[in-house]
């Protein structure tokens, strides 16, 4: 994540690519999905006419992105796709998905040999690895080869590519003509640096932060390589009110914001479903005499959380992880009568967690509910087959996500949104449910039952910004004192190996070790090292990996899921995740699998262990904040082992570094659809 000042390069901890392949898989289905609801919202902005008529008052560089916009609609320049007031549109029926049992994934439909070819000449001839051919020939399509070469800066697109070797790829095939001025370079660092800051978590950034990212990239004429980006339709360019008018004589002030397309259509469709739930009343299934009933049977925040859902199509609930009986107690009331209820949760270790609370197979992932390899499958319409939605770990919805669930509700459907406001956000862009905490445009049910123990005790104190000394008499939490990297590592490793199963009894196949990065002496990758030496020494016979070896597989960008190496076989390695048998294809392996005794925090979430070993090395206090140590930290169950070397910063950070900024518009939105807006 990162400040809309400075658009970051995209976290490195979730960074599976989603892939494309002959047999249908749930993440294949997933991306499906999303390219389908993408094309309905694309089609519904298609048939919408008239330019945005605010901001007759603007000046300097919002007049002239404004102008620039507008003379785009005008046919003065090439068209571009610009962003105009949401208006509901009728629900278009989708495909209902294809049922299979899970496989990984066999990657991204492979272009053909021709194209690759002629895309590795160019490079060649532009002194880039011919290992881009392949990733370059995907994100550019069939002629790849004839845009790298009218356009070198468009291998920005691929990937992993720096601004630098673009310029050096560029240099090589225009010689003399490629400059920091040129127009082409302009545009594709303005896209590259909004893909950036949609990574950190951005759905927009404003032109000011914007044109600041671009002159520190050496472009001369920031504000003209952003018009120009808007001019051929590269980016959208909107228009926010802030705060109200002076006079009556006086237009409402705006900031002018610039965004990637992607980005602001799930934005736009997402509160167009969340206004449709909030404006709609329930369908009453069940009468209002066997919904207080069941209230009535519940008790405290649980009761308050059944009274909202049984009258409101859309409500929020928060708390830990003891709060999760409330959602369960929601559920277990509208099986009782009769309703279509089902859960969904961020990872399948939280779904396995959830599942023995409910009562039936009520409970998927997300990710699952959305591609129908998990879940009630669709109705004829193409709306998921629910009456009750309860939607666990909600701060971890990116805005495209969301958008997908929302829109896949029926009418007179309930949408419940219950999470820890407190944990890390989501991977992709967005801030779902703190946006919706902020609006206050539905009932907010907050939970009055703590986290039980010593353990419950240390996190909420995290919460709140202070970090408690609690009284730990069967070990619940144990501070492990080290001056430097190695001894970080050694402390970690003996832990994990024997200390903890010793003391505690708990396994090492149980205990979950979550480090800041992946990178450096203490990351991930050393971490990992070592704990495999210990626990599964092997000569590594499959890219790396052992029978036995614990694993964090990435099927999709944003997505981790442990496991552990079941075998390798001619296909590919073979994994379990979660009781599930999958298959990870040769030629993914190395992109998408990475050794899993140690995780980042954002790998974590989602899931808790009966301990975890959370690694503070000397080198990790940039990193460290808030919300990362109360994510960290409360992934333990039982019993959590801090290797402290980090002395005062990490009370420094609970007290004073709270999440960074997103830049999203959700919030406005919304507004104008909800009840009373046009008072």
């Amino acid at each position: 994540m990162s400040t809309p000042e400075t658009p970051e390069e995209p976290r490195s901890a979730d960074d599976g690519t989603p892939a494309e392949g002959a047999q249908v898989s749930e993440a294949e289905a997933e991306l499906a999905a999303q390219r389908l609801e993408r094309e309905r919202i694309e089609r519904r902005k298609a048939e919408r006419q008239g330019p945005i008529e605010a901001g007759a008052k603007l000046s300097g560089t919002a007049a002239d992105l404004l102008a620039a916009v507008r003379a785009v609609e005008s046919g003065e320049k090439p068209p571009a796709t610009v962003f105009e007031e949401a208006r509901p549109a009728p629900r278009r029926p989708a495909p209902e998905p294809v049922r299979r049992a899970p496989v990984v994934p066999e990657g991204p439909a492979a272009p053909a040999e021709g194209t690759v070819g002629e895309v590795r000449e160019v490079l060649t001839r532009g002194g880039a690895p011919a290992a881009l051919a392949a990733p370059a020939a995907a994100a550019l399509g069939e002629d790849a080869a004839d845009l790298l070469r009218e356009d070198p800066w468009q291998l920005l697109r691929v990937p992993g590519v720096r601004p630098e070797q673009a310029d050096g790829f560029a240099r090589a095939l225009l010689g003399g003509e490629a400059g920091p001025d040129d127009e082409r370079r302009g545009r594709a660092l303005t896209v590259w640096l909004l893909e950036q800051a949609a990574a950190a978590g951005h759905t927009v950034l404003e032109t000011a932060a914007l044109t600041e990212a671009l002159g520190r990239q050496g472009v001369p004429g920031p504000e003209d390589a952003v018009r120009n980006a808007i001019a051929e339709g590269d980016v959208l360019v909107f228009q926010d009110a802030v705060g109200e008018a002076v006079g009556e004589d006086e237009e409402q002030p705006v900031r002018v914001l610039v965004g990637l397309e992607r980005c602001a259509l799930a934005e736009e469709s997402l509160a167009d479903g969340l206004a449709r739930l909030i404006n709609s009343a329930p369908k009453q299934d069940g009468a209002a005499e066997e919904w207080e009933r069941a209230a009535s049977a519940a008790e405290g925040s649980a009761a308050d959380l059944i009274r909202a859902a049984s009258g409101h199509g859309l409500v929020l609930h928060t708390g830990g992880e003891a709060a999760l009986a409330e959602p369960a107690a929601l559920l277990n009331a509208a099986h009782g009568m009769g309703l279509r209820a089902w859960a969904a949760t961020h990872s399948p270790v939280g779904r396995e967690r959830f599942a023995s609370r409910v009562d039936g197979p009520a409970v998927a992932t997300v990710a699952g509910l959305l591609s129908g390899a998990e879940g009630p499958g669709r109705d004829p319409e193409g709306a998921l087959a629910v009456d009750l939605l309860v939607v666990l770990d909600a701060p971890q919805l990116d805005v495209e996500t969301a958008a997908l669930l929302s829109e896949s509700l029926p009418d007179g459907a309930r949408l419940v949104l219950s999470g820890d406001p407190a944990v890390l956000w989501s991977v992709g862009p967005g801030r779902v449910f703190a946006d919706l905490l902020a609006a206050r445009a539905c009932p907010q049910i907050a939970s009055r039952r703590p986290d039980p123990g010593p353990l419950g005790e240390l996190v909420s104190g995290i919460g709140v910004g202070e970090l408690l000394q609690v009284e730990a008499p069967e070990k619940e939490v144990v501070i492990v004192p080290v001056r430097d990297a190695g001894e970080a590592v050694h402390r970690t490793v003996q832990l994990v190996a024997d200390s903890v199963p010793r003391a505690l009894g708990v396994p090492a196949e149980e205990t979950q070790v979550i480090t800041p990065g992946h990178g450096g002496a203490v990351g991930t990758r050393a971490l990992n090292a070592a704990l495999k030496e210990r626990l599964n020494p092997g000569p590594g016979r499959f890219a790396g990996f052992d029978p036995g070896d614990r694993v964090a597989w990435s099927p999709a960008p944003g997505r981790t899921l442990p496991g552990r190496v079941v075998g390798a076989d001619g296909q590919g390695l073979r994994l379990d995740c979660a009781g599930e048998t999958v298959v990870v294809p040769r030629d993914r392996v190395e992109q998408t699998v990475r050794h899993g005794w140690a995780l980042t925090a954002h790998q974590a979430v989602g899931a808790r262990w009966p301990a975890a070993v959370v690694v503070l090395p000397g080198d990790a206090v940039p990193a460290l904040s808030r919300p990362w140590i109360y994510t960290a930290f409360s992934r333990a169950d039982r019993h959590l082992s801090v290797v402290h070397g980090v002395d005062q910063a990490l009370q420094r950070a609970v007290a004073e570094v709270p999440a960074k900024p997103r830049t999203t518009r959700l919030p406005v939105l919304l507004a104008p659809q909800l009840p009373g807006a046009a008072d």
